[in-house]
């Protein structure tokens, strides 16, 4: 609209867009969700799928917060007093309310989408493998702002400021137990349904929850403020028959991830040493880990045939690999914490590998303990654990397996070859009475 001066008046939307409560609600998103990104970044930067899933385990916290956004903005003319006012503009109804809902609903869905950017963006320099996983976005979008449209017509009909904060926290608990444990029927339906790592969704998922939670925020504006409220049915029909597909295919939802079940090996040393593909880049890193117990295992017999980094016990030629995964603990931004502890569980695998049966633990006497401690001292020195002060003084025992310690160590290669052959046979087949003494 143009003024008799030629100036331009400024649209009467423009307020809500750029000076309303809208961007405040927008802002308080990314600063929600990623101050809690930041405060667990040892848990996820570093890992694609970790990042994927715990962005969108920010769910349980974003979407209560974008309904309550909208609840609290849904009863500004009432906190104002100009609801009759209002009432007499020829604007109708429908287009007043989304005229003040939809700013809301679109900044928030927004500051999700930013926030989750950044989060992907912090992954990048530390990703090792596997790529990003925006899969779930379309969903978690429109869920946020079905939230914020949803709340703002709850807030037009609750007459009370309490609203909004109780809004707020009965969504945060209802998502939280429906996460946590709730009944199966509706763990498919919840937007903040949480996800593993290594798990994606089945591809119409994002789409069909977009379709059920916005279906939902339609069907209800419309139930409000459309002229012909019969046209919620239509949404609303839409929302049944999409939270209709979900709740029926259930765990279905969800499939792993292929690169889950693939090694990527190192065949240069014996035993083998393979990460899951999901890790690729981490493999030199292991490997170079790894590289004194593999130097000293030159040339030892009956070894298994690798290290392996899967789901599950390792099979009877593997040797588990010390678990890369939950980032935070042995491996931090694409780093491993401690090498020295690291191939410390490695060497402990390979006399343990959790293959034998229950009754086999019986025959395990001093004898075998003393070798075992002394092999894995051989073959991942560790002074500080060695140095250790034990409860109780110098006992005997102490003293029996650093006398073996030494033995071991003093042997001739070829002998110390032969020990670790014949105890490595002993040991992985499961017969400790054929462990060698020392």
């Amino acid at each position: 609209m143009t003024l008799l001066n030629g100036a331009r008046t400024p649209h009467p939307l423009r307020a809500e867009w750029l000076r309303g409560f809208a961007p405040w609600a927008g802002a308080a998103v990314p600063l929600t969700l990623g101050g809690m990104l930041w405060a667990t970044a040892d848990r996820w930067q570093g890992g694609w799928s970790e990042t994927a899933v715990r962005s969108h385990t920010g769910m349980l916290i974003v979407l209560p917060l974008a309904a309550a956004a909208g609840c609290w903005q849904g009863g500004r003319e009432r906190r104002r007093g100009t609801e009759e006012l209002w009432a007499t503009t020829v604007r109708p109804p429908l287009a007043r309310l989304l005229a003040a809902a939809l700013p809301g609903a679109l900044y928030t869905a927004a500051g999700y989408l930013v926030t989750v950017a950044l989060a992907l963006l912090a992954t990048w320099p530390y990703a090792y493998g596997d790529r990003p996983h925006p899969e779930l976005l379309p969903g978690d979008a429109v869920a946020v702002a079905a939230g914020a449209l949803a709340g703002h017509v709850l807030g037009r009909i609750v007459p009370t400021r309490l609203a909004a904060p109780l809004l707020a926290m009965a969504g945060y608990l209802g998502l939280g137990i429906v996460a946590a444990g709730g009944p199966e029927y509706a763990r498919p339906l919840s937007p903040a349904a949480l996800a593993r790592p290594g798990e994606l969704p089945v591809w119409w998922q994002p789409w069909a929850m977009a379709v059920w939670t916005g279906g939902l925020a339609v069907a209800a504006v419309l139930a409000y403020a459309a002229r012909r409220r019969v046209t919620a049915l239509l949404p609303l029909a839409a929302a049944v028959a999409a939270g209709t597909l979900l709740a029926q295919t259930g765990d279905g939802l969800w499939r792993t991830d292929p690169l889950t079940s693939r090694q990527v090996c190192d065949t240069s040393t014996v035993p083998a040493v393979c990460v899951n593909a999901r890790y690729t880049g981490m493999l030199p890193q292991v490997s170079a880990a790894l590289s004194g117990v593999t130097d000293r295992l030159e040339g030892v017999r009956n070894l298994p045939a690798r290290w392996a980094d899967r789901d599950g016990a390792p099979r009877g030629d593997e040797a588990r690999l010390p678990g890369l995964t939950p980032l935070g603990w042995s491996t931090v931004r694409g780093r491993l914490t401690d090498r020295r502890q690291f191939a410390w569980e490695a060497v402990a695998a390979l006399s343990g590998r959790g293959d034998c049966p229950e009754d086999a633990g019986a025959a395990v006497t001093a004898r075998v303990l003393v070798a075992d401690d002394a092999v894995e001292s051989y073959l991942a020195p560790d002074e500080s654990r060695e140095d250790a002060a034990v409860p109780g003084g110098d006992t005997a025992e102490d003293r029996r397996r650093r006398a073996a310690r030494t033995r071991l160590a003093r042997m001739g290669e070829h002998e110390r070859r032969e020990w670790l052959s014949a105890y490595f046979a002993a040991r992985s087949g499961c017969d400790a009475k054929e462990v060698p003494a020392l």
